[in-house]
């Protein structure tokens, strides 16, 4: 099977030398990597959408409870991720460099992370259900039900582990194709559990017919009993394909601590983790300030969310494969082609956000409009997604500038600029906005913009001074 990664050191020892500002012969490998990441972000996104929508039939109430704790689920999966990207940069830059070997002990080390964090975080987690609502400022009619669909959500968290980690070790050696088909039948299980878990049992028309469908009428509970196998699904069967991967299966290797790997991938993942579990946990607070100005902002800003997700899919299948090809390009010490590949990366993502922005824009009523038909809800929800649009291009480019740091192992300014926008725009300004001025949900939204508006002008600066690129001629230059 030929991957990705070996494509790309082909593709460059066939065009090394070719001059121009944009190599164009560098987009079938860049959408080769992007494409799969993005239908399973679609996947995932459309599950999203009818989790949503299923729970949203059950009142404001049920949406408001599954939506209060979502934040600390970004927080603790973002966390987690943090850890994979020090294997993406070690396991790219040794796919790159032809170091197969040093990939599958890289491989190895990765099931030591899944491990003690996937222990680490069911402990956490579990022992901590009853208190996240409470801290979360959760109305107090909806505590109890917000804090059971915390529980049995994370009660399966060393397969959700495995799933987050392994996901990008097989990236990072270039396959994107094998995370796409797990997520998809993650998805699928979801969604056939939610139909049968959520609802009572009824009778439905089809074709003409009526049919009898049994249900467990588990409301919100059954929706989280849903991802829960779900997620179990998802990390045997991608623990299954890392095993029989050709290129970094973990097999017949000691599961023993490495230093000459961990110690690589651990000074790229800290700062990595640092930022992560600062920027959740801004959103945890941000999402606390929301939930206090009650159960309509509470709804309304878990469906903005919830549809805003579907817009950024062109920008996170191009943050993968900057990530991978850049970690390529700086194993093979191909200095031209790691800037090409920026370009052409970044012209593709801009073009495809400006589209994303602008159905955003075009279409937020009807899309607030499938998962509530509270027209308060409505009107608020689509008024900040219109907001939101206009900044999707900026994003965009932030996002993609950070995977390319991270392909070449610098997370250190992803870090620094990441906390500053959380903390002294997106949150004080939430604060005095929302809890001193009682601005409401609007004016938070406003402040998240101008968080996202500040990563990009540091991004772009950063990218323009050219230290992302370890190989370029500054960075050369100072290292002599």
């Amino acid at each position: 099977m030929r991957f990705a990664a070996g494509f790309f050191c082909d593709m460059t020892m066939k065009r090394q030398g070719r001059g121009g500002f944009f190599d164009w012969g560098l987009l079938p490998v860049v959408f080769a990597l992007a494409w799969p990441t993005m239908l399973e972000q679609m996947m995932s996104t459309a599950v999203q959408y009818i989790d949503t929508a299923m729970v949203g039939s059950l009142g404001t109430a049920a949406t408001a409870s599954v939506g209060a704790t979502t934040t600390v689920n970004w927080m603790i999966g973002s966390t987690i991720s943090a850890f994979g990207v020090g294997f993406l940069a070690f396991i790219s830059q040794a796919c790159g460099a032809g170091k197969k070997e040093k990939a599958r002990e890289a491989s190895a080390q990765a099931v030591l992370a899944v491990l003690i964090l996937g222990i680490f975080f069911t402990g956490l987690t579990v022992g901590f259900s009853r208190q996240v609502p409470v801290w979360m400022q959760v109305d107090p009619k909806i505590r109890e039900l917000a804090a059971t669909y915390f529980l049995i959500l994370y009660l399966p968290m060393l397969p959700r582990t495995a799933t987050i980690i392994f996901g990008t070790v097989l990236r990072a050696a270039g396959d994107t194709k094998t995370p796409m088909r797990v997520g998809i039948g993650v998805n699928l299980i979801n969604v056939v559990l939610n139909f049968l878990l959520i609802y009572a049992p009824r009778t439905v028309v089809i074709l003409g017919r009526e049919c009898y469908i049994w249900g467990a009428d588990l409301g919100v509970v059954g929706a989280a009993a849903a991802s829960a196998v779900s997620f179990v699904f998802g990390g045997v069967a991608i623990t299954a394909a890392v095993w029989r991967h050709p290129l970094v299966s973990p097999k017949g290797l000691p599961l023993k601590p490495d230093k000459e790997i961990l110690l690589p991938c651990l000074k790229v993942a800290l700062p990595n983790m640092l930022q992560r579990f600062g920027t959740s946990f801004g959103y945890v607070a941000f999402a606390a300030m929301i939930n206090s100005l009650g159960e309509l902002s509470t709804a309304a800003h878990t469906i903005a969310n919830t549809v805003e997700s579907a817009f950024y899919i062109p920008g996170y299948g191009m943050m993968a494969a900057a990530a991978t090809l850049t970690g390529n390009a700086l194993g093979a010490e191909d200095r031209v082609r790691m800037k090409q590949l920026a370009r052409v990366i970044l012209l593709c993502e801009v073009s495809m956000m400006v589209v994303s922005g602008s159905l955003l824009f075009a279409f937020a009523p009807k899309m607030v409009g499938i998962f509530s038909r509270d027209a308060q809800v409505i009107l608020l929800g689509s008024t900040v997604l219109r907001m939101v649009a206009c900044s999707e291009p900026f994003y965009g480019v932030s996002i993609v500038i950070e995977g390319m740091l991270q392909g070449a192992g610098k997370t250190i300014a992803p870090f620094v600029f990441n906390i500053l926008g959380m903390w002294c725009v997106r949150i004080a300004g939430t604060y005095v906005c929302t809890q001193l001025l009682h601005l409401g949900l609007v004016s938070a939204w406003g402040c998240m913009i101008s968080h996202n508006l500040l990563l990009f002008v540091l991004y772009v600066i950063y990218y323009r001074r050219g230290r992302w690129n370890p190989l370029g001629r500054e960075s050369a230059s100072r290292a002599a």
